[in-house]
């Protein structure tokens, strides 16, 4: 732990109705798995957010998926007061309600060049494409030489993404082309303004390079006033988002333990 981090920590346990909790889904709430379509929250993770919600004044899910896909792999239905952004706040989900916009025409047109220009790359066949209806994701996991494949497609990727007025997004194992102009942190710091007024305090966890925006955002508004606190559910294919954490806690299951831990002092 950090100093700033004990800090924020001991200012969301003085005053949690006026605390914003945020959290990445894959890698922090789910593991990660080979096929995006089989990720599920860890067992223990929706019924400790459905503990927290009420005790603080906000728990925000800020995730790359659909935010109804997000809903639905993490059992989140019915737990009052949770929000859902999904393709990096372009959509919302609220009390069962999705707000969500038409996808950007770049989009489609990525769609129909992706499969070509993979081919044309000479991308191997584990090779998977995650159709996001906002954005689209080639996964390399179940490759042989995941890390090869990742590398090979990278360039050509980026062409796409250039062409079609998108842009890439690294992961882990993960090649993302999406809409330009939003990212976790934007999403983030747009929420909480939402919502007036300025919270007492700010934790987000994430796992993934997508979610560095985020801690970009909790530092801002640490230099702003506001504690914060920067969680890592720790792994061994990215470590940047470790070396900035003020606290690093063992995937999911350290994340689900931390947030039992907090309920646990309201």
């Amino acid at each position: 732990m950090t100093a700033a981090g004990t800090g924020g920590l001991d200012a969301i346990r003085k005053t949690p109705a006026e605390a914003v909790l945020g959290f990445d889904f894959d890698g922090t709430l789910a593991p990660i798995v080979d096929d995006p379509a089989s990720a599920r929250a860890h067992p223990g993770a929706a019924p400790a957010l459905a503990r927290l919600a009420p005790r603080v004044g906000a728990v925000v899910i800020v995730t790359g998926r659909p935010a109804a896909v997000a809903v639905e792999y993490g059992g989140f239905e019915g737990i009052d007061g949770l929000v859902v952004l999904g393709q990096y706040g372009l959509e919302r989900w609220e009390s069962g309600v999705l707000t969500e916009p038409d996808p950007p025409p770049g989009v489609a047109e990525a769609r129909a060049k992706l499969p070509g220009v993979l081919a044309a790359a000479g991308a191997p066949p584990e090779t998977l494409i995650e159709d996001k209806g906002q954005a689209l994701a080639v996964h390399t996991r179940r490759c042989a030489e995941p890390e090869v494949a990742l590398e090979r497609l990278r360039s050509i990727l980026a062409a796409l993404a250039e062409r079609t007025g998108l842009t890439l997004e690294p992961g882990r194992l993960v090649l993302e082309l999406r809409p330009p102009g939003m990212d976790k942190g934007m999403a983030l710091r747009t929420f909480i303004a939402e919502r007036g007024g300025r919270p007492s305090a700010v934790l987000f966890a994430g796992d993934d390079l997508g979610d560095l925006a985020a801690f970009d955002a909790v530092e801002s508004l640490r230099a702003e006033g506001v504690p914060g606190v920067l969680v890592c559910s720790g792994s061994t294919e990215v470590t940047a988002l470790a070396e900035r954490a003020d606290l690093v806690v063992d995937g999911p299951s350290g994340v689900v333990d931390l947030l039992e831990t907090l309920a646990d002092s309201f």
